[in-house]
């Protein structure tokens, strides 16, 4: 290891914090603005009127949902699938980052060199023992054949490379660093490889809604191969028989085109006022009370006119509905230090597909598990600056990701985190954020912070006492930190001197990133969910085995990017976990 110590990176288990109540199996859950029924049994499903049936019924079509479907078609199963709204949820709504390596077309095409025992020796750094390196090793392995897999169904990607640190490339980039591997320890453990493989996509110049240009495709895919699809579709109760197999689903239909539509309407004005502005854009917050404020009105359409369709899964029901993020109430209950942060994700992040599983038998784990994601790059002065806690200490490597950033500073630092500039550094962030490939959500945050959300002191110790640090943790921390970039001392979160700039020309300026941070909102997205069999998908049961029938996938369930995530983790992880479903369920 790097300067001479085995210690690599900040040690933590994500097993380690106590599980928060869950509902009973078997029981109606009424909890957290959900309505979901008990399931029903049936001992004679034969004997049942269903209104549709299939080999494979998916609840929610998003990345992991469509992942499912169309392997499953491509296994030979007949699929149908339903949504809550019109599908693509997070995973077209994000900004089309797919994590892949080990030697993808597109990393060969840009000259990377990458192997899958390199891309596993990273992400084990990040994943901890979140999954078994058995799965982690066949998701490394597999990952340059999925990616084909992808192309091969339309999915559209580039191999322009942006070679630095950004929590973004830049518009005309697409193959990028998307992670910490730019950054010690972690470039010291492996040599770095670009995997951030960004959708060749444009909507506009929004770094967001990107990833439809490869949900879409896939949606045409499996539309083509067969796949019936119903919008506007809550999945609101599982059916079993007499074993305990789940055989089915109930989903609540508009009975009239005309007030789907309407329906529809709403909530696509609500999907629009949500992704207006980037998570991490002042103003944000303001834009998501309005599209929740459509979605009241669309919740009202859904008291009129809706009718019960009962649809029968031969084979089994997957459950891709998403994470719980957009469901304030039930994040408060599980993990209620994230509940100031700023939900990344859309309104089918409710935590009904998780809950579903529950009612069923299902188990959950790492419930408590978010997310939250402070990128400090761009502007690169921000990076070579240095971020204190609560007490004016030290605590990460500023160049480091920003979702390990945020876990740090959430799960052991009070939230608390302050990025302290002099006033060299200051004008820097102001010039950098004009820079080449910056784009436009990346230099607002940049101004609004700098100009208007910034603490002033004329010394040190005048900025500490503003800011209620302790004087001497701040004035030891920040004498370390000059001397480290001044070449005399090591950085014990591995920063070079050359990836640091000394702090030492007052005024100097705080710069609020905690967790509730009015100007400077933290983006969170849930991780936890159904646990699942890593070699099937399956659904643990709270009671030991599977739940039979009951396949979990994406953000419905724990994954791979439950403990640390990267960017694109999640996107591929849905890709991995939803064919991995399919084909369980193809061999069953």
């Amino acid at each position: 290891m790097s300067q001479g110590t085995t210690y690599a990176v900040p040690p933590f288990d994500p097993y380690a914090k106590p599980a928060r109540p869950v509902p009973q199996p078997g029981q109606p859950i009424t909890d957290w603005g959900l309505a979901i029924d008990a399931p029903l049994r049936l001992d004679d499903p034969d004997a049942y009127t269903w209104d549709e049936q299939a080999d494979m019924v998916v609840v929610g079509l998003g990345g992991a949902g469509i992942a499912a479907a169309l392997q499953g078609l491509e296994e030979g199963l007949s699929v149908v699938a339903v949504d809550q709204y019109d599908g693509g949820g997070s995973s077209a709504a994000n900004g089309g980052v797919y994590y892949a390596g080990g030697g993808t077309s597109i990393q060969k095409e840009a000259g990377i060199e990458d192997t899958p025992e390199r891309m596993f020796t990273y992400l084990k750094a990040e994943a901890g023992d979140v999954v078994s390196d058995e799965t982690l090793r066949d998701f490394c392995e597999t990952s340059p054949a999925t990616l084909d897999w992808l192309r091969g169904h339309g999915a559209p990607f580039q191999a322009s490379y942006h070679p630095e640190k950004t929590s973004y490339p830049p518009i005309d980039k697409f193959l990028y660093h998307p992670d910490s591997t730019l950054s010690a320890p972690f470039r010291d453990i492996t040599p770095p490889a670009a995997r951030g493989h960004r959708v060749h996509f444009r909507n506009g110049n929004k770094p967001w809604g990107v990833g439809a240009g490869m949900y879409n495709k896939l949606r045409e895919a499996a539309l083509a191969k067969g796949m019936v699809f119903h919008p506007t579709a809550e999945a609101r109760q599982l059916a079993l028989d007499g074993t305990g197999r789940v055989i089915g689903v109930r989903v609540l239909r508009f009975a009239d085109a005309a007030t789907q539509a309407k329906y529809s309407k709403l909530m696509a004005k609500g999907a629009a006022w949500m992704s207006m502005l980037p998570g991490t854009f002042p103003g944000s917050r303001v834009t998501m009370k309005v599209g929740y404020r459509y979605l009241a009105k669309a919740r009202a359409l859904e008291g009129k006119g809706r009718v019960s369709v009962w649809i029968r899964a031969r084979k089994g029901v997957v459950l891709s509905a998403g994470g719980f993020i957009c469901n304030p109430a039930m994040v408060r209950h599980f993990a209620p230090e994230y509940a100031p942060g700023l939900p990344n994700g859309t309104l089918g992040d409710n935590g009904s597909g998780i809950m579903l599983g529950v009612t069923a038998g299902g188990k959950t784990a790492l419930m408590e598990r978010v997310s939250a994601w402070r990128f400090l790059n761009p502007p690169k002065a921000w990076g070579q600056a240095m971020l204190v806690d609560g007490k004016g200490a030290r605590f990460v490597n500023e160049t480091w990701y920003g979702a390990r950033i945020g876990d740090e500073m959430v799960e052991r630092h009070d939230g608390r985190g302050y990025i302290i500039l002099d006033q060299k550094l200051f004008k820097k962030a102001l010039r950098d954020a004009f820079g080449h490939g910056v784009l436009g959500f990346q230099r607002d945050i940049t101004i609004v912070n700098c100009l208007f959300a910034a603490t002033r002191g004329k010394t040190p110790e005048d900025l500490a006492r503003k800011m209620g640090f302790d004087p001497a943790t701040f004035a030891a921390t920040l004498d370390a930190y000059n001397r480290t970039a001044r070449g005399e001392g090591k950085d014990p979160f591995y920063k070079t001197a050359e990836e640091m700039i000394a702090l030492d020309q007052g005024p100097y300026y705080a710069i609020d990133a905690s967790v509730d941070a009015r100007m400077f909102p933290i983006a969170c997205m849930t991780v936890g969910g159904l646990a699942v069999d890593e070699a099937t998908g399956a659904v643990q049961g709270v009671d030991g085995g599977a739940v039979p029938g009951l396949y979990a996938a994406g953000r419905n369930a724990v994954g791979l990017c439950s403990n640390l995530y990267v960017s694109g983790l999640s996107y591929s992880d849905c890709i991995y976990s939803g064919r991995r479903a399919a084909r369980a369920m193809a061999a069953t």
